[in-house]
């Protein structure tokens, strides 16, 4: 009795995965330095390729642990409440993230200046770039990703005012899939781009914005994925779902952020 549980938090066991998350993140951009410094003789991507395969196992152990709390009754309602606000802080977190990608897109189109900016000012996109049009492949793509969350919240209506796990199920694999066709478009794209990374601001800058969205749409997709086979396992209640609300705000944020990036890289600074 004097050990007995008399409040709703969920008091967590000694775990090694924070310090296991540390390492292989330090490792990553240890390795990320070494591959592509100019420095360092013979680069490869073996050390970096090592941090990723440990931040990963990490992420799997960690979040496998997370789930059977939930499954087993850990996460009461004041619990389901700290994981939103860290969900919510994480996507703030990702707001600022790309933040610094529109800024320096719109810093170096509005005032360009600089070895990799244009040589007149006022001359944007750089002489020489042809941009793609937005009127193409981008705007199927933005269709596509209004298509998967519209997807997504037709599941998430699916469980929470009908608890009808069909069209749970359904709606997930739905998202998940135009995630992937997403991706499987941007990659097209990028094959057929008739500018580098290397070289210019324009280029460096619309890779840099585009691909770290084209990741987040491959984590998102996943992410999908995840609640799709948890649902076919009959996890998620009308009334306990967190794992699937944070899965469909990352993916709500994703396209959000594509619409962003469609009006002000391909459209405005296309223009």
């Amino acid at each position: 009795m004097a050990h007995a549980k008399n409040h709703d938090y969920h008091i967590l066991p000694p775990s090694l995965w924070p310090l296991l998350g540390a390492v292989g993140g330090f490792t990553m951009l240890f390795g990320m330095v070494l591959w592509v410094s100019p420095q360092v003789e013979n680069n490869q991507p073996y050390v970096f390729a090592a941090g990723v395969a440990l931040v990963l196992y990490v992420m799997y152990g960690w979040w496998s642990d997370v789930v059977r709390e939930g499954n087993a009754g850990d996460h009461k309602p004041v619990v389901r409440i700290g994981l939103r606000y860290g969900m919510i802080l994480f996507i703030m977190s990702e707001v600022m993230f790309f933040s610094a990608w529109f800024w320096t897109f719109f810093k170096h189109a509005l005032y360009p200046m600089g070895p990799m900016s244009p040589l007149k000012d006022g001359v944007w996109p750089p002489e020489g770039i042809q941009t793609f049009d937005p009127w193409h492949l981008p705007l199927i793509n933005t269709l596509i990703l209004l298509c998967s969350g519209a997807a997504v919240t037709w599941a998430h209506h699916a469980l929470v005012h009908e608890n009808n796990r069909k069209d749970l199920v359904n709606g997930l694999a739905l998202g998940a899939a135009l995630g992937v066709l997403f991706t499987f478009f941007q990659a097209y794209e990028y094959s057929h781009a008739a500018f580098g990374f290397a070289g210019n601001i324009y280029g460096a800058s619309f890779f840099m914005a585009t691909g770290f969205h084209g990741a987040h749409v491959i984590i998102g997709s996943i992410f999908l994925l995840v609640c799709m086979f948890r649902a076919m396992k009959g996890d998620f209640t009308p009334q306990q779902h967190v794992g699937f609300e944070a899965a469909a705000w990352y993916w709500h944020f994703v396209d959000v952020v594509w619409l962003f990036l469609f009006a002000s890289i391909y459209i405005w600074g296309s223009a």
